[in-house]
């Protein structure tokens, strides 16, 4: 008769069995295995290595490029706007950019005129009808309300006056109006403005920053459209950032077959070489008299003007 000690004697049999194979074959493959993987991880190390090296090769590459920009700049631009009075005005996030752009104008002899940047108050569709109100209460006697939309869209209406006041018109706004009106929107936090702005632009470089990826995404990339729309309106005006991300303003722009045909577009300013380009299509854009689409993305007529030297 088989009792409970047969069971234990069987099962103790079994487990020792078990145990003596996992020994033996653990030492037969041991060396084999451990070998194995000790080659493929001085493989990958390898390869990182190497990779690690063309990351830094690439990088340092790009570090020269943009010194070779900078430095041939002033060969390349120098005087190209000379007496040319131009306002840049900034999205939220291009600070950096717009630095650069600034540079670049300033090297081809250009005078900035004003310096606006927007802050993200601006298009926050919590305060379209705050900034809607500030606008219609914020006219002055040079820089009248009149040719004004007529609606209420608060971005549309608020960037139609700040382009009254930064540009040449039919007469130049005085100082004291433009103070005015710039202290408007400074104050509640709508913009930033340098010391110094005064009215009076031949044209505008309107610098993108990163669009927005929160939940009003959608309307915030589409009041930046607006805004571009509002300050290009009869006038030359140049859109400078970069393709990427969903709602970028320089896609919006080439994706609108009446603003194309009227706004340039860079799209690589965050670069010396875009900064560079931005310049030249600015050029091209007010002595030329003409619009194109430049850089590196789709949609563009070249890297730069075909007419820049």
């Amino acid at each position: 008769m088989i009792n409970f000690r047969y069971h234990v004697v069987s099962l103790t049999a079994v487990f020792l069995a078990l145990a003596i194979g996992l020994v033996v074959g653990t030492a037969a493959l041991n060396g084999p295995v451990s070998e194995n993987l000790r080659n493929n991880l001085a493989a990958l190390n390898k390869d990182n290595n190497v990779r690690r090296e063309q990351v830094n090769k690439l990088n340092d590459e790009v570090n020269r490029n943009q010194e070779f920009a900078t430095e041939i700049a002033p060969m390349l631009l120098g005087g190209k706007l000379a007496g040319r009075k131009l306002a840049v005005v900034s999205l939220p996030g291009a600070d950096d950019s717009a630095q650069g752009v600034v540079d670049m104008l300033t090297v081809a002899g250009a005078t900035i005129s004003s310096r606006v940047t927007v802050e993200e108050k601006f298009f926050d569709p919590n305060f379209v009808n705050e900034l809607l109100d500030l606008a219609d209460q914020s006219t002055q006697p040079s820089v009248e309300g009149a040719t004004l939309p007529q609606n209420s869209d608060g971005v549309e209406t608020a960037s139609a006056l700040l382009a009254l006041t930064l540009m040449q018109g039919t007469g130049a706004p005085t100082a004291d109006d433009v103070t005015a009106v710039l202290a408007a929107f400074t104050k509640p936090g709508y913009v930033t403005v340098e010391d110094g702005a005064v009215g009076g632009a031949e044209a505008i470089v309107l610098v993108a920053g990163v669009p927005a990826t929160d939940g009003e995404a959608t309307k915030k990339s589409g009041y930046a459209v607006t805004m571009a729309e509002q300050l290009g309106k009869g006038r030359a005006l140049v859109v400078a950032g970069d393709d990427a991300g969903e709602g970028n303003l320089v896609s919006g722009i080439r994706n609108d077959p009446a603003l194309s045909a009227t706004i340039s577009t860079v799209d690589n300013a965050s670069t010396v070489q875009g900064q560079v380009a931005t310049t030249l299509v600015m050029w091209d854009r007010l002595v030329q008299g003409k619009v194109g689409h430049y850089g590196l993305g789709t949609g563009v007529t070249s890297i730069v003007p075909s007419t820049a030297p």
